[in-house]
């Protein structure tokens, strides 16, 4: 899924290119918020931790 994902926000990119400063407007937008960073990194990495899927059943 999250291939699928990255696919689509790379074929989108380069079917149009005005969306790559949009991209990197939200990116440099959220990188000095701590509180944000956290919960996005801690998103992308739910799925590839096998623990916790036990404990959220």
């Amino acid at each position: 899924m999250k291939l699928l994902l990255l696919g689509a926000l790379i074929g989108l990119l380069i079917a149009f290119p005005p969306l790559l400063a949009l991209v990197l407007a939200a990116v440099v937008t959220v990188l000095p918020k701590p509180v944000l960073m956290a919960f996005g990194l801690g998103l992308a990495v739910r799925t590839s931790l096998p623990g916790l899927q036990r404990w959220t059943r």
